[in-house]
């Protein structure tokens, strides 16, 4: 009697295992292919605000310490997404701004130039 029954069983058992594994591998892959895109996003966020800020504060010709800090930590992260390109040397001509403005600085020139 068994010698019936087992092979049918054993049939539908495999056939549900191949067709949960082959679902699985397919929600794997698209869950890495969301993953890079989120990536490639989130790598281009922080490349667009690293130029960003060195076109900011080129301009002024100073960048403040905390803006600096922050600027670390962005960098930080676009790196380790992969990021390596025109946004590392921004990165370091912005560090090396100095951290106060100089002693001649109208720190209303910046907004006037801006609200035209």
């Amino acid at each position: 009697m068994l010698e019936k029954i087992l092979p049918p069983i054993l049939s539908i058992l495999f056939g549900w295992l191949a067709s949960f594994l082959t679902i699985a591998k397919s929600k794997s892959k698209e869950r890495k292919d969301r993953d890079r895109a989120v990536e490639d996003g989130l790598e281009a966020l922080l490349r667009a605000e690293i130029i960003r800020q060195y076109e900011k504060y080129s301009e002024r010709g100073f960048c403040p310490i905390y803006a600096k800090e922050a600027l670390k930590r962005e960098y930080g992260s676009y790196h380790a997404l992969g990021g390596n390109d025109v946004a590392t040397e921004l990165y370091h001509k912005i560090l090396e701004l100095p951290t106060d403005p100089p002693r001649d600085h109208d720190p209303t020139e910046y907004k006037k130039h801006h609200n035209e």
